[in-house]
């Protein structure tokens, strides 16, 4: 039993580490980006990606399987392959089943998570492929005509990611993405929505100054509070714990803000949490401290984009090539099939009552600690990073950054 904890623990920590090698990416300001990520603000959920690569690991075969399974379940020199899968499938079960159960019915978040594969008609997925897809990531399997029905696929594709996300992520797949080639879809789709355990006074939100990183300002509404809260201080660095209401049983959600101090710190702070992944653990605030005023502005951010460059950058190249081994999804064999793109939508809003957010993934495949001040103020006015995860195992569900709370999604 306790074995199994600890390669779970591993398993969140490559999950960790995973998400925030991917925000750091995401957050570069280079021209890569369109926008510019200094131009922009961003939020993506890397469980979402992270939940529908591993499915992805699970077809498939030799060097491909062992770089999907180096990127998401630390897999290293002279690791046996077969236990890392057996890692990252035990955590997807922990996820699909425990980690992102809905806790609605007993006054915590209310969360939705699906997994889906659509497979053409024409192909008939391996028994343990499809084993392991039901039984361990709870997906469904759907038999789609990709030769004839290419437009109508895309809008079945749509319709169950908007289904799953309560209507946030709408038109995920453009017309024109799937066509005869594609023979296989992986989708993972999740929401969230969870109340704030001690909510903001709505009659207390104030317009004030929110500083940009191009050294300009804008008006934006910011919710204020003088409870006590989950701070920690580090010299350059706040750390605020939001917490949103409990269950009926162990799990705490909870929203993380991390403010550099520099008005300008948000790349340093994102480098430094790619470089360091134990950085953001040893950061957690633990107790309650008095303040004299915490204030963080309600946001809304929309953001998507295509995933492939992002991951091939990450080491993540055999996959998308022609040597790629997706041997393990079909029972016959088929003609050389490789992934020809991955897309991925994410949305949240936060406001004086708490969070709603949601995200999707689809994969396409084709053929061919300190001591605390007695009170500190907690003030964020300039560019801040943010996340959502689950504290008793920490798996993280989203990673963002506001460099202008004005910015409509």
């Amino acid at each position: 039993m306790a074995a199994a904890a600890a390669a779970m623990r591993l398993s969140i920590a490559h999950q960790t580490r995973f998400a925030l090698c991917l925000a750091a990416a995401l957050s570069s300001p280079s021209p890569s980006t369109s926008p510019p990520s200094d131009k922009t603000n961003i939020v993506f959920s890397p469980l979402s990606l992270h939940v529908a690569l591993s499915l992805l690991a699970a077809g498939s075969g030799g060097a491909t399987r062992d770089q999907l399974l180096a990127a998401l379940g630390g897999l290293g020199d002279g690791d046996p392959a077969q236990a890392a899968a057996d890692s990252l499938h035990a955590l997807a079960d922990q996820v699909a089943h425990l980690v992102m159960a809905d806790g609605s019915e007993a006054g915590g978040p209310r969360i939705e998570f699906a997994d889906a594969v659509f497979v053409d008609k024409s192909l008939k997925l391996k028994p343990a492929f499809e084993e392991m897809a039901v039984g361990k990531y709870k997906a469904e399997t759907h038999s789609v005509d990709f030769q004839n029905q290419a437009a109508q696929v895309v809008g079945q594709v749509n319709s169950w990611v908007e289904k799953v996300t309560s209507g946030l992520i709408k038109e995920l797949l453009p017309q024109g993405s799937v066509n005869q080639a594609t023979m296989l879809v992986l989708a993972n789709a999740l929401y969230f929505k969870g109340a704030w355990t001690k909510k903001f006074d709505a009659s207390k939100t104030r317009d004030g100054v929110f500083h940009l990183l191009d050294g300009g300002s804008v008006q934006a509404p910011f919710m204020s509070s003088t409870d006590d809260q989950y701070m920690s201080s580090y010299g350059n660095l706040k750390v605020l714990k939001l917490p949103y209401q409990q269950g009926g049983d162990k799990r705490q959600f909870s929203m993380y803000i991390l403010l550099p101090e520099a008005q300008d710190g948000l790349w340093s702070l994102a480098e430094k949490l790619r470089s360091e992944p134990e950085f953001l653990d040893k950061h957690i605030p633990m107790d309650k401290i008095p303040v004299g005023q915490i204030k963080v502005p309600k946001f809304k951010i929309s953001y998507g984009f295509e995933a492939s460059k992002l991951l091939k950058g990450l080491g993540l190249e055999q996959p998308f090539s022609s040597e790629a081994d997706l041997s393990e999804f079909f029972d016959s064999p088929v003609q050389q099939m490789s992934v020809s793109s991955i897309v991925h939508k994410s949305f949240v809003e936060v406001n004086e009552g708490g969070t709603e957010a949601a995200a999707a993934s689809v994969i396409l495949m084709c053929g061919s600690a300190l001591g605390h001040t007695v009170t500190t103020n907690f003030i964020a006015d300039h560019p801040f990073l943010f996340l959502i995860r689950e504290d008793t195992t920490g798996v993280v569900l989203f990673v963002g950054h506001v460099v202008n709370p004005l910015l409509a999604p």
